[in-house]
């Protein structure tokens, strides 16, 4: 048991790894005694935790259309005009309603931040109109969404990825190097799979396949099906409607769909882990070591990261979870944290 200010070490130290990308022990998450354990952790924060202590926020939604004719559909929060603009990007089927989104949109607009939510194709409620889709690895499309923002937005603009966005970005950071920095002052990533290939196995084993794999499929399967309507023998419905987890899925749909040859091939090429020796601007890496589907033996180590890169890795916080206080608990420990970072390593603010 943790005595009085003790924090939990985190799990690259624990790992034997070096600190020197740790700077300090503030970042460090500490649950709730009523909330133990990383499946309970990211659960309940999703269904119970209250994102905000204010009313939901107002969002004023644009269409953009995109190079090859598509669309995706973008989020703003309404409020005064900021000098600071904060983007997230969602994680797999998600959208500026999720929890998380809901809870950086309340800091937003505590900080004074502009603040927006791009969806990726497909994830706003409407079906997109290309054959293509969204993955994990998708840092072109990134890239056209922040040079869009940069267009509109004049002023520091930060940037936060969550889950499967968070790999996206941190891959889009490594890929661009030194050309980053003229689109963000700061990225951030918050408990993203960055090491694609060791995430999805996980998510498809042990009770994670029954509690989680179903509760994406619900929503894939249909999307794909979606699809396959606007684009006939796009790929073997068949295969697609016995996938009994994302391996399968992303095997049939995803890979193929987006250039990659197979599932293997787009997990492996699709992490950004391997190019985080490159990123160039100032990134943080937030992963707790118990989340379900994002095993502590895959985070990155200090070694394998450029000096540019923060690792935050606290031993509890589950899959975008962190809730703390009394029960219901709440979730500005996320956003406050993470938000601040970026403001503070972006030389930024409202």
């Amino acid at each position: 048991m943790r005595g009085p200010g003790m924090t939990a070490p985190a799990c690259a130290i624990k790992l034997g790894q070096s600190s020197q990308h740790m700077n300090d022990d503030s970042h460090l998450y500490t649950p709730p005694r009523w909330l133990p354990g990383g499946h309970l952790q990211t659960i309940w924060p999703s269904f119970f935790s209250k994102s905000a202590d204010a009313p939901l926020p107002a969002y004023r939604r644009e269409r953009w259309t995109t190079p090859d004719d598509d669309f995706i559909d973008v989020d703003w929060l309404q409020g005064p005009p900021s000098n600071t603009l904060l983007v997230l990007f969602h994680g797999l089927e998600g959208s500026s309603q999720g929890h998380y989104a809901l809870a950086f949109a309340d800091y937003a607009r505590r900080q004074g931040l502009a603040y927006a939510v791009p969806h990726f194709r497909g994830c706003s409620g409407e079906i997109n109109r290309q054959p293509r889709a969204y993955h994990s690895g998708d840092h072109e499309e990134i890239d056209w969404m922040l040079s869009c923002f940069a267009q509109r937005h004049n002023g520091p603009i930060l940037a936060v990825g969550v889950s499967l966005g968070g790999n996206a970005l941190m891959r889009w950071a490594g890929v661009m190097g030194e050309r980053a920095a003229p689109r963000v002052r700061a990225v951030a990533s918050v408990s993203s799979p960055l090491d694609l290939m060791a995430s999805g196995h996980a998510i498809g084993a042990g009770i994670n396949r029954l509690i989680y794999t179903p509760w994406f499929l619900k929503t894939m399967k249909p999307k794909a099906l979606q699809k396959l309507a606007q684009f006939p023998r796009l790929f073997d419905v068949q295969r697609l409607k016995s996938a009994r987890n994302l391996y399968e899925f992303d095997d049939v749909f995803t890979a193929p769909l987006h250039g990659f040859q197979n599932v293997i091939d787009y997990w492996t090429r699709a992490s950004a882990k391997p190019v985080m020796r490159d990123i160039r601007i100032p990134a943080l890496a937030l992963n707790a070591c118990n989340d379900p589907f994002v095993p502590a033996h895959s985070l990155p180590a200090p070694h394998e990261v450029s000096t540019s890169v923060t690792l935050w890795q606290p031993q509890a916080g589950g899959h975008v979870g962190f809730a703390q206080g009394a029960v219901p608990g709440h979730l500005h420990w996320l956003p406050t944290q993470v938000g601040n970072w970026l403001q503070t390593k972006g030389g930024a603010h409202g």
